[in-house]
């Protein structure tokens, strides 16, 4: 609903002195805003044309769209403080395009502190992955998933406990190597 009250605001803001295009605007952003958010959510879409099944994808989709903000935060971050150093003062003064700064001064420099946030990421992604297969909100039952298993194997901690270590070994072996990665890309990019 977020994009509905963001999108409401925005137009208010910018036609608020001019009432015809603005009851145009809000009436449309209601209009498709609610058909998208009924039919994405509620799957109450009357014309059947948004419908999302749940697959890989989407999940993979949504776990990406929610994570964005974060990175586009760190990148803007590392853009400002690595564009007043002083090599990019070297390279405007030499005359340098800016696409020249961006892919040559900018991008090395800012390859190291991103490496890191994607491998820390990723291990963040898995534990959440595995989270909703254990809740049952992940990928379908069908599918191999770590959190699924973990929920398989834990009706029978009573009894055993074998069968549900192998994937929480599993699951933790990856997060913990991958931790243990961007660690070490950490201390070498501080060596560069």
């Amino acid at each position: 609903i977020f994009p509905i009250i963001f999108f409401s605001v925005l137009f208010w803001k910018i036609y608020k002195n001019r009432p015809d295009r603005l009851f145009i605007l809000l009436g449309l952003t209601l209009v498709v805003g609610g058909w998208i958010y009924a039919g994405l959510v509620f799957d109450a879409d009357p014309f059947k044309i948004i419908h999302i099944d749940p697959n890989q994808l989407n999940i993979f989709v949504a776990v990406v769209f929610a994570s964005s903000p974060g990175v586009f935060r760190i990148v803007r971050g590392l853009v400002m403080d690595i564009k007043t150093r002083d090599y990019v003062a070297a390279a405007q003064t030499r005359g340098e395009s800016p696409w020249y700064i961006m892919l040559w001064e900018i991008l090395p420099n800012a390859r190291g502190p991103l490496i890191v946030d994607a491998c820390l990421r990723i291990g963040y992604t898995t534990i959440l992955l595995g989270t909703l297969g254990y809740f049952g909100l992940g990928l379908a039952p069908e599918s191999p998933d770590w959190g699924t298993a973990i929920k398989d194997a834990s009706r029978l901690l009573r009894s055993f406990i074998h069968p549900a270590l192998p994937p929480t070994i599993a699951l933790m072996s990856f997060v913990l190597g991958l931790n243990l990665l961007a660690d070490s890309l950490r201390e070498q990019s501080m060596k560069d």
